[in-house]
């Protein structure tokens, strides 16, 4: 298992489980897609690589602005 995963260090460093496991489910997402690692994946498995980039705050949430929110309701 991923170590950084076993500690609530990196729930509590994006904000909770929920957005943790949107947030690694998005990046993983871009990566299947063909988006470059920010971190060397040498030797990772893409879980891995996703989880790294994330502890060295290389990946965040980007939460909507309310100008988002009045955008889409037009």
């Amino acid at each position: 298992m991923i170590e950084e995963l076993r500690h609530d260090d990196l729930m509590k460093k994006v904000g909770g489980r929920f957005k943790l496991a949107a947030l690694i489910q998005r990046r993983w997402l871009e990566l299947l897609q063909g988006a470059r690692p920010m971190v060397d994946p040498s030797g990772l498995t893409e879980m891995e690589v996703v989880i790294q980039e994330i502890v060295e705050g290389k990946v965040e949430m980007e939460l909507p602005t309310d100008d988002d929110l009045d955008a889409n309701e037009d």
